[in-house]
């Protein structure tokens, strides 16, 4: 599973009784033959969403794959429930045998933290797959897994891939991040009762519990470098003592913006362009940059050659941070740690879009596929985002965006309108159906 999936994931680990995520496409005794098939599809992605990058050519192969995942017009709002070339492929691959042996085990699955003998684990129902991505979900309904199946959606809208060949029939329950994906798995011919709107799984150390007071001190302090000039405050200083209660007298941190580079290492470049034009502030402590580099070493050491030629290791540690991990968990619990002492997030629009319900404002850089435009257009049209001017110049409009309040005003608007206690929700739900 790529970096969108296994994020999403993550927060809902605790739901297992050994807090495990299983990787589907990388457990332990995976076939040969299915390793090859999952692996061979990532790396497809990657070196395309990496081509993507030269001109002409580049767009068109890209266009090619995005074809796969097209999301097509909502309106005018009519039957899409009919199957398509993605779900026929899945489902072909499906019958010839891929996955039979991971629901196998799925279905004879026994975590520590159960223990059951064998034959009352055979009276037991079993325990509920929860995965983030389709291709699990449909091959366990077409696998007859005798528990429940439920599927995340990682975003804003969704393609018809989501939705296996006869939707009406579908056993798969999905878990929905916004009212617009819950419209079109209506359009997709998913029952309703097989339809909840979760909102997005944020990661809980983040949020807190319920109340989210750890959300809300960590916003306090945020708001204070995203509106320097106080021109949001004037104008909102009922909103934000209603929703947080008094602000601190100062900042506990620098202003710091993160940006989170893709999980192929797709738009390195554009990080590299913001710590060129923010050296100097850089060098003069007034702010500090925080890369999410993932778990590639490649793109970790790219960021170190830049940060050399700039002359900027000095600025290491104390106003440059580079966020990796030696695996995917490792890597989001490091991110989420430094998340909480960040004011900006700079990513193109993927699952982390979600994030900005965090009160993060987001600065969109440039989509890759069909699914981002369409969390773009979420994140604008919510007024929680705002897209990239040239990074060349961040040192330019990204202050001209602070004094005038816009940042301070999108991170409210994603506390104030954005949900954030989706994994409780799903928590709920998982509970009570397995009742």
């Amino acid at each position: 599973m790529g970096y969108g999936h296994q994020r999403t994931a993550y927060p809902l680990r605790n739901l297992s009784p050994d807090g495990k995520v299983i990787n589907a496409n990388d457990y332990e005794g995976i076939p040969k033959s299915d390793r090859n098939l999952w692996e061979g599809t990532r790396k497809s992605y990657e070196f395309i969403s990496n081509f993507k990058r030269i001109p002409l050519i580049g767009n068109f192969a890209f266009l090619a794959l995005d074809t796969f995942q097209r999301i097509l017009s909502f309106y005018p709002k009519r039957d899409l429930s009919k199957s398509n070339l993605a779900v026929k492929i899945i489902f072909s691959l499906v019958k010839r045998g891929w996955g039979r042996d991971l629901i196998e085990k799925l279905k004879n699955y026994n975590p520590p933290g159960l223990n059951l003998p064998v034959a009352q684990r055979k009276k037991e129902k079993p325990l509920p797959i929860i995965t983030t991505f389709f291709t699990p979900a449909f091959m366990a309904a077409f696998l007859d897994y005798p528990g429940d199946v439920f599927c995340v959606i990682c975003d804003a809208d969704m393609t018809r891939a989501w939705v296996s060949d006869n939707p009406q029939k579908s056993k798969i329950k999905y878990l929905a991040p916004t009212g617009r994906v819950v419209e079109r798995l209506k359009l997709y011919g998913i029952k309703e009762h097989n339809i909840f709107f979760t909102g997005y799984p944020l990661p809980m150390d983040i949020v807190g519990d319920e109340k989210m007071k750890i959300l809300k001190e960590d916003l306090k302090y945020r708001i204070l470098n995203l509106d320097p000039q106080k021109r949001y405050f004037q104008k909102y200083k009922d909103l934000i003592k209603k929703s947080l209660g008094n602000l601190p007298d100062k900042p506990d941190h620098p202003l710091t913006i993160m940006f989170s580079v893709g999980g192929a290492g797709a738009q390195k470049e554009i990080g590299a362009g913001i710590l060129k034009s923010l050296a100097p502030k850089i060098k003069a402590g007034q702010l500090k940059v925080v890369l999410a580099v993932g778990i590639k070493e490649t793109v970790k050491k790219y960021f170190l050659e830049n940060i050399e030629i700039l002359g900027l290791k000095s600025a290491l540690k104390k106003n440059i941070a580079i966020v990796s991990g030696k695996d995917m968990a490792n890597y989001f619990q490091n991110f989420n740690e430094a998340l909480r002492k960040v004011d900006i997030l700079w990513t193109k629009p993927s699952e982390l879009s979600f994030y900005a319900a965090l009160g993060l404002p987001i600065i969109i850089s440039p989509t890759i596929g069909s699914q981002e435009d369409f969390n773009k257009r979420w994140l604008i049209k919510s007024g929680f985002g705002i897209p990239q001017e040239n990074p060349d110049y961040t040192d330019q409009w990204l202050f001209d965006w602070l004094n005038q309040g816009y940042l301070a005003e999108a991170a409210m608007q994603g506390f104030v309108e954005g949900e954030k206690l989706g994994t409780l929700k799903i928590k709920k739900i998982i509970s009570s159906i397995k009742k």
